[in-house]
C-alpha cells in the first residue's frame, strides 16, 4: 500500500540522513539519491517538486554488491513548462509593490522522477536546507522556506503530504485529486488548486446519465487515483440506477498477459461506452495496444488524468480515440508567459540543472562537451550553439492555448503568496495567536503560515475567486471536452460543455450537444444499455442473477399502469378508474346498468309489454264468454285473479330495468315474489277444485263440502300471506339498497342493486318454489281423472315449464354478474310466466275462439 511504501522510504531515508561528524571515520554509509536541484536565493523561499522526468529505471538489486540509484530518462516538455510557469509567477511577484513589500521570493525546484522516494527526499532538502538532509534540523539560516507545491499525481503526493504534516509545512498540490487528502486529520497542512475527484466522479456518472448510459465498463489504473476514483464512479452509478458491465485493472507496470486479457474483456463486452480512470503513464501503453488491435466503436470517457494527454492520443490512436468525451480541469489564461517561456535561455539561467537537456531535446543537438553522436540512429548531431531560437518551434512547451496544471501551478504560487502578505500585514495586538500576537514575515513558523493558508480568499489577474474549503479543496470547477478529427487527420479536442458544482443543482453542468462529434465522426449518439427502456405501460422485471440494468419488460396488468418510461412497478387505478387500452393512462370506467335504452333492455321491455297485453287480452277473452262451459268448469274467479297476477308478473320485470334507486331496489323483488306467490297459489287453488271437483260426483263423497268458493281463496290467501310476512321481514331486517360494483366487471362500474341478505332472497324463492312443487305434484297425480278436458294436465305441464325454468336459473343467477344478473331474472320471470299462459289458457282460448263446438257441456262431461 502507499502507507507501507511511505514508511519504508522515511526509514530509507532517516538511514541516510544520521548526522554525524564528517572528520569521524564512517564505517558503513548507504549511497544518497543524488539529491540535486535548481534554486535561486531569497528573503523566502517557495519549494516545488515536479517530474521533469516522466519515467525511470530500477536497478537490478543482486545484494552482493552497492545497488545504483534509480536513473530517470524522458525529458518532459509539458512538465518543464510548469518549472517555468513558477518561476515567472515569483519573478511577477517580486516586480509588484503591492504583494510583499521588501521581501525577495526565491525558490527550490526538485525533480521527483515521479518517484515517492525521490519526491520525499527532495521535499527534505528544502525543509533542512542540506543536499544531505537532516531531519527535525533547518540548516539554511538565510532564507525562510514558506510552502511546497507538489506534486504531480495522488500516489507520489500522499506519503510527501504525510511527511509535511508532520512539520505542518503547507503544501500545495495542482493535480493530486484522489479525496483521501482532503482528510485533515492525516494531511492537516494540504491544500490544493484542483478539485477533489469526488466532483469529478459524481460529474463523470452525470455525463453518462446525460447521454442514457446505463451500461458502463470500467477500467482502473492500479494506484490511488485510478482504484479510489473508479470506486466513487461505481458508487454514483449504483445510486443512478446504471451499471458496471465490467471492471478491469490496468496494471502498473507493463505486461503483455495482463494487457491482452482487459483487451480480450473489452473485445467479448457488449458495451459501447467505456471509462478508464488512470494516469496518462499508465493507461498510454494499454490504449497504444487497443489501437493496434484495431479495437474501435468505443466511447471512452476520460478523467482529468489522461483527458487532454499528449501521449495518449497520439496519430496511431487517431481512429480508436476519435469521438473521446473527457472531463478536464478549467483551463486559465497567464498573461505575458508565452513570451517568458521562449525568453529562456540556457547561458541566462546558469543555475537551471533541466536548461540544457531541454534545449538538446527541443532542438535535437548535443553541447560540445558531450557525445554528438546519435545512438538511435547513428548520425551525428548538430552542436548546440545557446543561439537557437524556440520562437521557431511549435511544440508542448511554449502552447499557451490551454493552462490547466501551469495554471494551477501559476495560481498556488499566488495563493502562498497572499497567505505570505497576510501574515507580514498582521498588526500588532490584533493576531491570530495567543496574546493576540502576529507572526514575523522574517522568523515564522510553518504553523503560522497554516493559519493564513486556510482563510486565504483573493482573486487573481484574471478575475478568478481563489479560495479553499473546509478541506483545503478548490472550487469544483471543469471543462468538458470532445477530441475531434480535424481535416489534417489529426485529433484535436473541442470545449463542448462545462461543469460548475459550485452552482445549483440543474444549471451546474452545460453541454452543447450539437458541438460533439462521435466514433467514426458519427453525429448520432450511440447508445450503451444492457436492454432497450421499457415504454409506458409496462415494468421492468430484473433478470434473475444480472444487473439491475439487465431486464425484460411486462405489461402491466390489467387495472394498472405505467406512465413513465422503465417504471420499475406498476400503480393500481383508483377504484373507480380503469387503466386504458395503452395501460398508460387511468380513465374513469364506465357506469353500466340495464337501461331501457339498452338493445337487451329494451327487447326485454317490448317482451314484457306484449305477453302483458297477451294476457290482457286472454282475460278479456274469458271476461266476455265468462257464461259459457268452459271458463265455467275451471274456475273462473281463480281465472281472473290468475290472468290478472300473470299480468302484473310481467310487468313486474320493468322494475328491475332502469337506473337502481332505493326505492325501485326494495320494491322488485317484493313485488316479484308476492305476485308470483299469488300466481302460484292459484294455480295450486285450481288444482286443489279440479281434484274435488272430480271426486265429489259421488253422493256420499265428503268432498263436496269443500266445493265453493271458500277453499280456494283460503289456498290463495294463506299461501299469498306467508309470502308476504317473508317479505316484510327481509325489508325490515336486511333492506335492499343500490350501490356501484367495481369488481365484477373489467373497466365497468355496475349500478346494482344489493340484495342486503341473499339468505332472504333465497329462502322467497324457495318458498315460492315450494308452493310450486306442491302444485306440480298434485296436478301429476290428477292427470289421469277421467274427462274430455281435464285441466290437470295442463297445470302438470305449466309446473313443469316453472320448475325448469327456476331450476335452470339458479345455477345461471350464481353464474353470471353485473346487469346480466338481472337479464337472466327477467328472462326467468317472463318465461315462467309464459309457460303458465300458455300452458293453463291457451287451449282454453283455442277452444272458445275456433272450437266452439268442443265449448258445450256435454262435451267437457
Amino acid at each position: 500500500s502507499v502507507f507501507k511504501m511511505v514508511l519504508r522510504a522515511t526509514l530509507f531515508l532517516l538511514i541516510l540522513s544520521v548526522p554525524v561528524q564528517w572528520t569521524t571515520k564512517l564505517g558503513c554509509r548507504l549511497q544518497s539519491l543524488n539529491t540535486n536541484g535548481y534554486n535561486r536565493d531569497g528573503d523566502i523561499i517557495i519549494g516545488g517538486v515536479y517530474p521533469v522526468h516522466t519515467y525511470r529505471i530500477y536497478p537490478e538489486t543482486p545484494f552482493t554488491e552497492q545497488p545504483e540509484p534509480a536513473s530517470c530518462y524522458s525529458f518532459n516538455f509539458r512538465v518543464y513548462r510548469w518549472v517555468q510557469a513558477m518561476i515567472f509567477a515569483i519573478d511577477e511577484i517580486n516586480q509588484n509593490p503591492n504583494l510583499l513589500p521588501n521581501i525577495t521570493l526565491g525558490f527550490e525546484i526538485y525533480d521527483s522522477c515521479n518517484m515517492i522516494a525521490k519526491a520525499l527526499e527532495g521535499s527534505l532538502w528544502m525543509i533542512t536546507g542540506k543536499k544531505h538532509p537532516v531531519p527535525n534540523y533547518r540548516c539554511n539560516l538565510c532564507s525562510q522556506l514558506a510552502a511546497i507545491i507538489g506534486t504531480t499525481g495522488s500516489r507520489v503526493s500522499i506519503p510527501m503530504a504525510m511527511l509535511l504534516g508532520v512539520y505542518k509545512y503547507s503544501q500545495v498540490g495542482y493535480s493530486a485529486t484522489v479525496p483521501l487528502l482532503s482528510d485533515k486529520n492525516k494531511f492537516p497542512s494540504f491544500f490544493r488548486t484542483i478539485p477533489n475527484d469526488n466532483f469529478q466522479s459524481y460529474g463523470l456518472v452525470r455525463l453518462l446519465m446525460y447521454f442514457g448510459w446505463t451500461w458502463v465498463g470500467i477500467m482502473a489504473a492500479d494506484d490511488e487515483y485510478g482504484l479510489v476514483g473508479s470506486q466513487l464512479v461505481m458508487e454514483e452509478m449504483a445510486k443512478a440506477g446504471a451499471c458496471v458491465a465490467f471492471y478491469e485493472i490496468i496494471p502498473l507496470h507493463n505486461s503483455k498477459e495482463k494487457i491482452q486479457h482487459v483487451i480480450d474483456v473489452i473485445k467479448k463486452s457488449s458495451v459501447n461506452v467505456v471509462l478508464v480512470y488512470s494516469g496518462e503513464d499508465k493507461w498510454s501503453p494499454v490504449i497504444t495496444e487497443i489501437a493496434r488491435q484495431n479495437v474501435t466503436g468505443k466511447v471512452w470517457i476520460a478523467p482529468g488524468g489522461w483527458s487532454i494527454s499528449s501521449i495518449v492520443f497520439t496519430r496511431e490512436n487517431t481512429e480508436t480515440l476519435r469521438g473521446t468525451l473527457g472531463f478536464t480541469f478549467q483551463k486559465g489564461e497567464i498573461p505575458q508567459l508565452k513570451e517568458f517561456l521562449i525568453g529562456i535561455n540556457p547561458f541566462k539561467s546558469l543555475n537551471d540543472i533541466f536548461i540544457q537537456e531541454f534545449w538538446e531535446k527541443a532542438f535535437d543537438c548535443n553541447w560540445p562537451n558531450q557525445t554528438t553522436v546519435n545512438i538511435n540512429s547513428g548520425k551525428n548531431k548538430n552542436l548546440c550553439t545557446g543561439t537557437e531560437k524556440l520562437e521557431d518551434l511549435n511544440f508542448v512547451y511554449s502552447d499557451v492555448s490551454g493552462l490547466r496544471f501551469t495554471y494551477n501551478i501559476y495560481n498556488a504560487v499566488y495563493t502562498i503568496t497572499h497567505a505570505l502578505h497576510d501574515l507580514q500585514s498582521c498588526k500588532p495586538g490584533g493576531g491570530p495567536f495567543p496574546g493576540r500576537t502576529c507572526a514575523k514575515i522574517q522568523d515564522f513558523e510553518p504553523w503560522q503560515l497554516l493559519h493564513y493558508m486556510k482563510n486565504i480568499r483573493f482573486k487573481n489577474n484574471a478575475g478568478k475567486e481563489i479560495y479553499f474549503d473546509e478541506n483545503g479543496d478548490s472550487p469544483a470547477v471543469y471543462d468538458i471536452i470532445n477530441w475531434q478529427l480535424t481535416p489534417d487527420g489529426i485529433l484535436k479536442y473541442i470545449k463542448v460543455g462545462s461543469a460548475n458544482f459550485s452552482a445549483s443543482k440543474g444549471k451546474d453542468m452545460k453541454i452543447d450537444q450539437s458541438a460533439i462529434e462521435w466514433k467514426e465522426g458519427q453525429t448520432k449518439i450511440p447508445h450503451s444499455i444492457c436492454s432497450e427502456s421499457c415504454p409506458p405501460g409496462y415494468r421492468k422485471a430484473t433478470r434473475e442473477g444480472e444487473p439491475i440494468c439487465c431486464f425484460d419488460c411486462i405489461r402491466c396488468s390489467e387495472g394498472q399502469i405505467a406512465n413513465q418510461t422503465d417504471s420499475t412497478e406498476c400503480q393500481k387505478c383508483p377504484d373507480d378508474y380503469w387503466s386504458n387500452e395503452a395501460q398508460d393512462r387511468c380513465i374513469p370506467k364506465s357506469i353500466d346498468f340495464l337501461s331501457y335504452e339498452d338493445p337487451m333492455g329494451a327487447t326485454l321491455t317490448s317482451i314484457s309489454i306484449f305477453a302483458a297485453l297477451i294476457t290482457a287480452a286472454t282475460l278479456c277473452i274469458f271476461i266476455k264468454y265468462r257464461d259459457t262451459p268452459i271458463v265455467k268448469a275451471n274456475n273462473r274467479e281463480l281465472s281472473y285473479l290468475l290472468l290478472l297476477a300473470l299480468m302484473f308478473c310481467f310487468l313486474c320485470s320493468l322494475i328491475f330495468i332502469g337506473y337502481p334507486m332505493r326505492v325501485t331496489c326494495m320494491l322488485r323483488q317484493v313485488a316479484f315474489g308476492i305476485i308470483f306467490t299469488l300466481s302460484v297459489s292459484c294455480v295450486l287453488a285450481k288444482t286443489f277444485m279440479v281434484i274435488i271437483a272430480f271426486n265429489a260426483t259421488n253422493p256420499n263423497s265428503r268432498l263436496r263440502k269443500w266445493i265453493g268458493p271458500k277453499l280456494p281463496i283460503a289456498i290463495v290467501c294463506v299461501g299469498t300471506l306467508l309470502q308476504v310476512i317473508l317479505c316484510i321481514a327481509r325489508l325490515s331486517s336486511f333492506p335492499p339498497f343500490p350501490e356501484q360494483n367495481m369488481k365484477s366487471q373489467v373497466g365497468k362500474i355496475i349500478i346494482e342493486c344489493n340484495e342486503g341478505s341473499n339468505t332472504a332472497f333465497w329462502c322467497m324463492l324457495g318458498y315460492m318454489g315450494l308452493l310450486a312443487l306442491v302444485c306440480f305434484t298434485v296436478a301429476f297425480f290428477a292427470r289421469k281423472l277421467p274427462s274430455s278436458f281435464n285441466e290437470a294436465q295442463f297445470i302438470t305441464f305449466s309446473m313443469l315449464v316453472f320448475v325448469t325454468v327456476w331450476l335452470s336459473f339458479i345455477p345461471a343467477y350464481l353464474s353470471t354478474k353485473g346487469k346480466y344478473m338481472v337479464v337472466v331474472e327477467i328472462f326467468a320471470i317472463l318465461a315462467s310466466s309464459a309457460g303458465l299462459l300458455a300452458c293453463i289458457f291457451f287451449p282454453k282460448c283455442y277452444i272458445i275462439l275456433r272450437r266452439p263446438d268442443m265449448n258445450t257441456k256435454e262435451y267437457l262431461m
